[in-house]
């Protein structure tokens, strides 16, 4: 639906920065609860409507989970490489990235195997944040591949196409200065951990439909310039596919919890990307398509969380509703976040914004 028709107007960059991760983190906290559910569970614990507000999960009353925080610290990885350009000359995000990704890993209680250490000389503010020290169901892929990781930038060394190589990275799409380009780090970001071509290939078509979104395009121009992306690369028939899928269920009246379940589970990379698509393609309020985006069979904070991203990115912070905003844990946090991803284009390698965000 056009933005003009939900009575929005235009948002502006800052509003959709913040829509992008806020709305992402809000998809995260409302699946957060009925992760492992199969919809049949869903249905019978918050009736037929299944669920539609937070619901207690990791002992609070809504809690991200492992999607936000990694998403946090992609944006991370992205403001210390801008600054590590601008320091040193080197352009480096898939390393630096990589970087943020073992702080990443630390915060989960978790250790790489050949002692790198991604704390010195200086952790930076995020690793600082006390509340993102908490596991939050992370993914036994990211897991393991972080563990793993001998030269941080170099791509995993795994088969896998799971969803936790996709479900991360909208903050390249909003960082990037162009779709291609988006589609190129999202690719490389995923990559890091997940090693199979339709696990990195579908991070890339997520950024890139972001970049789109965030420049004004709805969802059906994001998805024209996915498609170009990935028709461009090898190995892209699956994400094709399903989001060629995606965009044939959304054009028909078939139920929304049908055309779920013929999407698939969300649980790998094509799927959830598709889930979301499809669901911020029918969408026509975004509460409502963070309801159909998590009641299903499959990886409902995934889903829910690629969904916010879209639609937050392309009706901006001012459609989210404040019951989905006031209770979101690390609210503060996450919009701050958001802005520095947005301002750190005029920002140079000081010290007080290297003591934030350090050049490495």
């Amino acid at each position: 639906m056009e933005k003009d028709l939900l009575g929005l107007g235009e948002p502006d960059l800052r509003s959709r920065f913040r829509g992008c991760l806020l709305g992402g983190a809000a998809g995260d906290a409302l699946g957060a609860a009925i992760e492992f559910q199969g919809r049949a569970e869903i249905l019978k614990r918050f009736g037929s409507g299944g669920i539609r507000s937070y619901a207690p999960a990791y002992g609070l009353p809504c809690a991200i989970t492992d999607d936000t925080q990694m998403t946090l610290f992609t944006a991370e990885g992205l403001i210390r490489g801008l600054m590590r350009y601008r320091d040193s000359g080197l352009i480096e995000y898939p390393a630096v990235t990589a970087w943020a990704y073992q702080r990443w890993l630390l915060t989960q209680g978790q250790h790489n195997l050949f002692d790198l250490d991604p704390l010195h000389p200086d952790a930076g503010w995020l690793y600082g944040v006390e509340a993102l020290h908490s596991p939050r169901g992370p993914g036994n892929t990211c897991l393991s591949a972080l563990r793993n990781t001998h030269v941080p930038g170099e791509p995993a060394m795994n088969d896998s196409k799971g969803c936790g190589g996709v479900m991360r990275v909208a903050p390249a799409g909003l960082f990037a200065d162009s779709p291609q380009e988006a589609f190129d780090l999202g690719c490389e970001f995923s990559a890091l951990t997940h090693g199979h071509p339709t696990g990195w290939l579908a991070g890339g078509a997520l950024a890139a439909m972001v970049t789109a979104l965030r420049d004004g395009g709805d969802m059906s121009d994001a998805l024209d310039v996915a498609l170009d992306c990935l028709s461009e690369r090898m190995d892209a028939d699956e994400t094709i596919n399903a989001l060629d899928k995606a965009a044939d269920l959304a054009a028909t009246d078939t139920p929304y919890d049908e055309a779920i379940a013929r999407l698939g589970g969300g649980w790998i990379a094509e799927e959830a990307l598709a889930i979301a698509v499809y669901c911020a393609l029918v969408a026509t309020d975004f509460h409502e398509a963070l309801v159909i985006a998590v009641n299903h069979d499959g990886d409902s904070d995934s889903t829910g969380a690629i969904t916010g991203n879209l639609l937050g990115v392309q009706w901006g912070l001012e459609a989210i509703p404040a019951e989905l905003l006031e209770p979101l844990e690390l609210r503060d946090v996450i919009t701050q976040v958001a802005d520095d991803l947005l301002d750190c284009v005029d920002w140079q390698p000081d010290d007080a914004v290297l003591q934030r965000y350090p050049a490495f």
